[in-house]
């Protein structure tokens, strides 16, 4: 299966022009999370998206609540949110927010290690695993050289053990690739992204 990944599209128009282009040649599209800015332009950045016709299963970011996205995607695009799917044969899990809690105040959706470890519970196996932050120490590095990854993302990471893990978040750490035992891990950035996916 050919899927087709971003993330951190915030609202760039010519990105979301890139990404629908290349969406034709997709079986299956994941955004990993920020559409919007700061809980503002969500229903505009899914209008940008709206040429996706490829089947679409989309993570809140930090700049968008679950229930924001719920309601400003177009019907039968998919959002996760400590919930998984199944695709053709492909399982997919998703965890949105920035984890740990950010700096970035009242307008961040963000999750305690603990909450997000209590939701990533919820998975015992999958595919895809679909998280807009990183887990620790991979694709979590600011400009400073700071990893701020999460640990329940990579505690999940390393007890499921999926094929991929796709996030974003760290605008630093975009277009990174690296492994957790068998796990290829890619920060994914407003960029497309492919990833060629056995069920």
């Amino acid at each position: 299966m050919k899927v087709l990944a971003f993330s951190d599209l915030h609202m760039a128009r010519n990105r979301a022009a890139e990404l629908v282009a290349a969406s034709v040649e997709a079986d299956l599209v994941i955004g990993a999370g920020d559409y919007c800015n700061m809980r503002q332009g969500l229903d505009e950045a899914m209008d940008m998206l709206s040429g996706i016709s490829a089947p679409m299963v989309l993570v809140p970011g930090n700049a968008e609540s679950a229930e924001e996205l719920a309601a400003a995607v177009p019907d039968g695009v998919h959002v996760l949110h400590g919930t998984g799917m199944t695709v053709d044969g492909l399982r997919l899990f998703g965890l949105g927010y920035g984890v740990p809690v950010t700096p970035f105040g009242d307008w961040s959706c963000d999750l305690t290690e603990a909450e997000a470890a209590e939701l990533l519970n919820r998975c015992a196996s999958a595919d895809i695993l679909i998280t807009h932050a990183p887990p620790k120490g991979k694709g979590d590095r600011t400009s400073q050289g700071q990893s701020i990854g999460s640990t329940a993302v990579r505690d999940a990471v390393e007890r499921i053990q999926p094929d991929f893990a796709l996030c974003g978040h760290i605008h630093d750490s975009w277009g990174y690739r690296g492994e957790i035992g068998r796990t290829r891990i890619a920060n994914l950035g407003p960029k497309v992204n492919w990833f060629e996916v056995d069920p």
